[in-house]
């Protein structure tokens, strides 16, 4: 079998020790890259190991260790990684199970358990272990591993209740029925069955125990590997249960028949509801899997042909018909057509493409012809890299959640001691029979195990996690899903967050007897080199009206405050107020506030007066105060002109800040580079708290650094993911606006809102709230029905079949089916 029938993203590991540069990397990058199938290499010069995932039926790790050879360095050794679907590994004890078997496998170096989708990821040694060994140690802990989820159709999966399991299941039912009316309504006239059993049974017991044979084979073979692999699980637990009433019918002369042929039936019904209540959560997965259509029609050499999307390869021609489904990313070549987005980035509606725009995997063409050249081979695409994210959220394991294990690990040991203890003390203390006791002992084994109370944070964490995804918002573990609920204040960047960062040119103000063309040519120059927003639209604005730029040497940025060079020969300077006062120019009176912030006259009208320093006194605040950014342009001896620059506020920028308000939310500040003036006309508009201007980037951290300490449960910070990358770094959660395409923003952020959409932010924080609250009642409602149920048994008033049917099965039916509510939390319209 080869590691592409097992499922998942092939991947290996080489440690090249000679790669110390990044002349070595490019090297072994582009030697490895003329390989077919390779879907991406990351050589990691610092660590000397070189990261390459592949396609498993085209290419093997012997050939790409051979290909890095090939570059001319060593490869010591390498490590592969493989994803194995085990759709019955569906609870903790299951991953347990299966993670003890793994240990055991020479050459498996990590593998990490993940029962709520039902995958198991393996990294193993491939000259000492492979895929078909792994797979048999899964096998032999008592799980089938199948198919990855994403190449099984939704019609080929099995039905959970018309499986084999499910069938052996019914007809134990059947069985346990019939005894029951074989027991009641015949009580004292119950037929034997001869001479053969020596009337030792009666035909109601000879149905219990055909429940049990039929019902409880699973339950046994289950448990058998359980002890085999040393895990006092539910398995375990439940075999000792039904072995423990059988033993005990023939000991103590009473039956327990029942009992046994209960348990095995009603514990089979609780396995297959919690194996239904699990593919539910893995549903809202295998939707995210399923946008990306299977084949794609692509022009090569002249011919249109059909073929599967894993042979797409970047620089493809792709043609995609109105209807259809974009199979990879890339950019539209010809064509217009409006795409529904909202599978990736959650947009409510369609967006208009174009010529040079581009187009997201998975997304749908609405109405248009559209032919996009791939820019990104089939599973190296935008929604694969959200899949994969989405996938890997469950290993960032909540605070709770880490609890919750601790807290297992000793909970069974302890409730195993009770039973023994209820066992030996009921009949000295209570006065029961030691039948009675017996039972008492087996009820309390069935509540043993913890599985509704360890599957209840992880469940939620997934259905939340995917919920998002599929409206826009990725999120990078569960981690920072119940931190994001819980912070109490939210620190905003400006440009390109509260504000849609598209920088134009509104004003230019000449002085000194320049033109509007002199400042904008001195400006283009100076900026031409500038790589800063504001630069860029100037440069914009002076390139649409034709003015050329002069020459440039020795061009200096400033950072924080501007950028120098000398224009033709002559130094010039371009920036904030501040940068000409440390020039020697005294600008103290531009910097004095206004009445309220308001001026009379505009700065049109104040462009008609020639005296510099009143023109500068004047028409600085009113440009600010308009919420505006002011470049001066000038040299040491002069100040040429005033450039004035703005950016659109976001339409939905203060309803997102109220709704954030109505939530709960206690504190909302603006944090910006921008002047003061800009900053507080912003601030005022949006409706945030507070607001800082005039910030560093250094100084942005120490302003979250200061919130973290004030606010002890959390501070997120909001922003583009790079440019604020120390700031969103420092925050409880950083969360990045616009993230779809961007590696960068997809890698660093905790969460990403895949579009610039600032209104999905309440809603982030609304399913977080909603994500915790779940939590905290699966948590405690499992515990306390546990708890409860475990004190009353000794009192007599919990049945064994009560036990299996709230304790186990009832519980972890109700912590899933409280959890997929989260699915049902959605953007406010």
């Amino acid at each position: 079998m080869t590691d592409r029938e097992h499922g998942g993203r092939d991947a290996t590991s080489f440690e090249v020790p000679e790669m110390d540069c990044p002349s070595c990397a490019g090297k072994i990058e582009t030697s490895v890259e003329q390989l077919d199938g390779i879907d991406a290499v990351d050589p990691q010069v610092a660590s000397g190991r070189v990261t390459v995932t592949f396609e498993g039926d085209v290419t093997t790790p012997e050939e790409i260790a051979r290909q890095v050879e090939t570059a001319g360095y060593t490869v010591e050794n390498s490590d592969e990684t493989t994803t194995f679907d085990v759709p019955e590994m569906d609870c903790p004890s299951c991953a347990g199970k299966v993670g003890s078997a793994l240990e055991g496998v020479d050459g498996v170096t990590d593998c990490e358990t993940r029962p709520t989708a039902g995958t198991v990821v393996v990294t193993y040694d491939p000259g000492a272990a492979d895929p078909a060994t792994i797979a048999d140690a899964i096998e032999a802990a008592g799980y089938e591993v199948v198919g990855h989820a994403s190449d099984e159709a939704e019609s080929d999966r099995e039905s959970i209740w018309t499986s084999s399991r499910a069938v052996k299941t019914w007809i134990s039912g059947v069985f346990v029925a019939l005894g029951l009316a074989l027991e009641f309504p015949l009580a004292g006239q119950n037929a034997t069955v001869g001479t053969v059993l020596d009337n030792a049974f009666s035909l109601a017991d000879v149905a219990f125990l055909l429940a049990v044979a039929v019902g409880g084979q699973a339950i046994l073979r289950n448990g058998y590997y359980s002890a085999r692999n040393r895990n006092l699980d539910i398995d375990f637990l439940m075999s000792i249960a039904i072995l423990g009433a059988l033993l005990a019918s023939l000991g103590f002369g009473e039956p327990l028949y029942l009992e046994a042929a209960t348990l095995a039936f009603l514990f089979s019904v609780a396995e297959l509801l919690e194996r239904y209540s699990m593919d539910r959560a893995r549903d809202s997965l295998r939707e995210l899997m399923d946008l990306s259509p299977t084949e794609a029609i692509v022009r090569r050499d002249g011919e249109t042909r059909t073929v599967p999307v894993e042979a797409v390869e970047p620089g493809d021609v792709v043609i995609v018909k109105p209807g259809e489904k974009i199979p990879v990313d890339g950019e539209v070549i010809e064509g217009t057509s409006a795409v529904n987005q909202a599978p990736i980035t959650g947009e409510s509606v369609p967006v208009d493409k174009t010529v040079g725009e581009g187009v997201f995997a998975g997304t749908i063409n609405e109405e248009g012809y559209l032919e996009i050249r791939a820019t990104a081979a089939a599973g190296d695409d935008t929604l694969s890299r959200i899949i994969e994210l989405v996938e890997d959220a469950q290993s960032n394991k909540t605070e709770r959640e880490q609890f919750v294990e601790r807290f297992a690990s000793y909970y069974t040991p302890v409730v195993v001691a009770f039973a023994i203890t209820v066992t030996l003390a009921s009949p000295f203390v209570l006065g029961r029979s030691w039948s009675t006791a017996v039972v008492y002992g087996l009820t309390l084994l069935v509540l043993a195990c913890p599985c509704a109370f360890v599957i209840s944070t992880p469940v939620s964490v997934v259905s939340g996690i995917t919920s998002a995804a599929k409206n826009g918002v990725l999120i990078k573990g569960g981690n920072h899903l119940e931190a994001m609920g819980a912070v109490e204040a939210v620190a905003f960047d400006k440009t390109g967050t509260l504000t849609k960062g598209e920088l134009t040119v509104t004003d230019v103000i000449p002085l000194n007897g320049n033109t509007e063309e002199d400042v904008l040519r001195c400006a283009r120059g100076l900026e031409s080199r500038s790589e800063h927003p504001i630069g860029e639209a100037i440069v914009e604005e002076a390139s649409g009206a034709g003015i050329e730029g002069r020459t440039v040497e020795d061009f200096e940025t400033l950072t924080g405050r501007g950028v120098r060079a000398e224009l033709d020969g002559t130094p010039h300077y371009a920036g904030k107020p501040g940068l000409f006062e440390d020039l020697g120019f005294d600008l103290s009176h531009v910097h004095a506030t206004t009445d309220g912030g308001v001026v009379t006259r505009t700065a049109q009208q104040l462009c008609d007066r020639h005296n510099c320093l009143d023109l500068l006194e004047e028409t600085v605040p009113a440009l600010q105060s308009e919420g505006k950014t002011v470049v001066l342009v000038g040299t040491t001896d002069e100040i040429e002109g005033v450039v004035a620059v703005a950016d659109e506020i976001r339409p939905d920028a203060a309803r997102t800040v109220e709704r954030l308000r109505e939530l709960g939310v206690e504190r909302t500040v603006m944090l910006t580079g921008d002047n003061e003036r800009t900053a507080r006309a912003i601030a005022r508009e949006v409706g945030v708290d507070d607001f800082e201007a005039e910030l560093l980037p250094e100084q942005k951290v120490e302003a979250i650094e200061d919130l973290v300490a004030e606010f002890d449960s959390g501070v997120a910070m909001v922003g583009d993911g790079i440019n604020d990358a120390p700031a969103l770094a420092t925050a409880t959660v950083g969360v990045a606006m616009g993230a779809a395409g961007t590696d960068t923003a997809l890698e660093t952020a905790d969460i990403a809102l895949l579009s610039d959409d600032l209104s999905k932010l309440p809603y982030l924080y609304d399913l977080a709230n909603d994500a915790n609250g779940v939590i905290r009642q699966n948590i405690w409602s499992s515990l306390a029905v546990k708890a409860g149920l475990a004190l009353a048994v000794p009192f007599g008033y919990v049945p064994i079949w009560l036990a299996v049917l709230a304790g186990d099965a009832g519980m972890t039916t109700a912590v899933t089916g409280n959890a997929m509510r989260l699915s049902r939390v959605s953007p406010e319209e």
